[in-house]
């Protein structure tokens, strides 16, 4: 169904002008009934790609924890199980995702994803930081500069890798909290792993009274020192006189502790008490400061 259009038209000078406006045609076969036609023609194929991306994310999931569950009793890395069950999820989600754009505009895949292309552009502009971290994660899981369970320093946080997801790295940190670090951060920072790190060096700083007997003081250190566990002979612990303090004579300690025996802490605890009794046994003084008031009377 079409319209002509019959008419004339008035300029400013006065003429006018007729025209026949029988090539202008004017469709009017727009219609309810058709847009109501279209919708119940395409309603099947949305309803058949809903159910695809349906089965594949129920096969995703039931696949993945059969993968884990194998990779589990073949007791491989836990970051190698993350990194398969992450690249076989991904995998089967992006099957069923094409499977269902398939449907949507079938024969027309291709054009579909062209102009997905093209917009992919600009929304990969503002998804920059999600592509950022799952990026990160999986060159994470590759790398493994840690593992799940080290213990680490990253991002100013410390403590103990719980999880590595490909978004992000938790962390319990030392005083209990639970940290959420994008891997992004992550992968972009310094890390210190302490775990990779089985010896490690203690360090103290001790002040003797200034009428010490300053060889016996070094002797006793060296064999008190030795004589604790996870200590380690070599390199021997070191006794360095550094200066002469407000109240006392003051040495650097250093030694080397084995931390799957003695962790850094329970060394420096160990050392500081067992120095503590047998200083006191051998009357070497570790003074504290003092002052002195003097007072004149006129």
């Amino acid at each position: 169904m079409s319209t002509e259009i019959l008419g004339s038209a008035v300029i400013s000078s006065g003429i006018e002008i007729s025209f026949d406006a029988r090539l202008i045609m004017l469709p009017l076969n727009f219609s309810w009934d058709t847009i109501l036609e279209a919708v119940l023609n395409f309603l099947p194929r949305l309803g058949a790609a809903a159910l695809i991306l349906l089965a594949t994310h129920l096969l995703s999931r039931w696949l993945t924890r059969l993968l884990r569950n194998s990779l589990e009793r073949g007791q491989r890395d836990p970051e190698l199980i993350v990194l398969l069950e992450m690249l076989a999820r991904l995998g089967i989600l992006a099957v069923g995702i094409i499977l269902a754009l398939e449907q949507i505009a079938p024969g027309r895949f291709t054009s579909l994803v062209a102009g997905l292309g093209i917009g992919g552009i600009a929304i990969g502009f503002g998804l920059q930081d999600i592509i950022n971290n799952f990026i990160s994660g999986i060159l994470i899981l590759l790398q493994q500069p840690f593992e799940i369970g080290d213990r680490i320093e990253v991002s100013d946080f410390g403590g103990t890798v719980l999880n590595i997801s490909v978004r992000a790295t938790e962390l319990k940190t030392w005083d209990g909290r639970i940290v959420i670090i994008p891997n992004g951060d992550v992968y972009s920072s310094s890390v210190v792993n302490y775990s990779k790190s089985v010896h490690r060096r203690v360090s103290l700083t001790v002040g003797v009274g200034n009428d010490s007997d300053l060889d016996k003081v070094a002797r006793i250190t060296h064999q008190v020192i030795a004589g604790l566990p996870g200590v380690l002979k070599d390199p021997p612990p070191s006794v360095t006189f550094r200066n002469f303090g407000e109240s006392s004579i003051d040495f650097t300690l250093l030694f080397w502790t084995d931390t799957i025996e003695l962790g850094i802490n329970d060394a420096q605890d160990a050392a500081i008490k067992a120095l503590k009794e047998v200083f006191d046994r051998e009357g070497i003084d570790l003074p504290y400061p003092t002052l002195s008031i003097i007072s004149t009377t006129g």
